[in-house]
């Protein structure tokens, strides 16, 4: 497993900068961060505790963490900043993906706060991704990942995928959804209306919420119930494990994470 790269970038050398730091200066208050403020509580089933917190606040917080591709993860503000260090003209090359490095049983619920600062772009979460065959999703056998999508959903791995920001492309732009994906393949198995507004009318950080149980996978925002998909096991291949998480980007996204945490029974 590798460490992050690129911690000695400053915000000050980026070419959005002064744009960047007035959008993201306001610090978010416990208040804001209350999953009780935002209904996460109540959308969690009941008896799951918390098995996992990382604040995303210093980079001895993801020290673990799997960074494939092309990126830097900083963290100017307390908030870990995830971008890509190529140029968006170079396409697939220049997308990132940032693991979580803990492995998560097949039923959790993965919750964390999200602002992007610079658009366009899309931002997914990758979970309950291992690798084929039963191996490890790190296993040194598997061929290398380096960000490009079509290595993540026809690669050598498994996983359930949401895209929760998708402002890539005009079409995405001008009709906001969230889309889940499951993979091996690219199945889109569910859909429903993103209600985040683009980078300029963001005064603060957004709750997201994901929850997987038995075959149920469900996504809210805010609290907000957003999709809500049961996975029979056939139509697009075996129910899948226990897995890990991971944060997808692609360029020119910039986009701060804050407050992880994950469920389980």
């Amino acid at each position: 497993m590798g460490h992050p790269r690129g911690e000695e970038k400053q915000n000050k050398e980026h070419p959005h900068a002064e744009e960047l730091q007035k959008v993201a200066s306001a610090e978010p208050s416990g208040e804001e961060l209350d999953p009780s403020l935002r209904g996460e509580a109540a959308l969690i089933p009941p008896g799951w505790r918390p098995v996992y917190r990382n604040p995303l606040q210093a980079p001895g917080n993801v020290a673990g963490f799997v960074l494939e591709g092309d990126g830097a993860a900083t963290f100017p503000l307390g908030r870990l900043r995830l971008e890509s260090t190529r140029s968006p003209e170079e396409g697939q090359k220049a997308n990132i993906v940032f693991w979580c490095p803990e492995e998560f049983p097949a039923d959790h619920a993965v919750s964390w706060s999200f602002r992007p600062l610079h658009e366009p772009g899309l931002a997914i979460l990758f979970f309950a991704a291992a690798g084929s065959c039963g191996r490890d999703l790190f296993d040194p056998g598997l061929p290398q990942r380096t960000g490009e999508y079509d290595q993540y959903h026809h690669g050598e791995m498994n996983a359930l995928h949401i895209s929760y920001f998708r402002r890539m492309w005009a079409s995405e732009r001008s009709f906001h959804t969230c889309n889940l994906r499951k993979s091996y393949g690219f199945h889109l198995v569910a859909q429903g209306a993103d209600p985040l507004p683009g980078v300029l009318d963001m005064t603060e950080p957004y709750r997201m919420l994901l929850v997987k149980q038995g075959p149920d996978v469900t996504f809210a925002v805010n609290g907000l119930p957003v999709l809500r998909w049961r996975d029979d096991g056939r139509a697009y291949g075996p129910l899948l494990a226990s897995g890990r998480i991971g944060f997808r980007q692609m360029a020119p996204l910039i986009a701060e994470y804050s407050d992880l945490s994950v469920y389980a029974p």
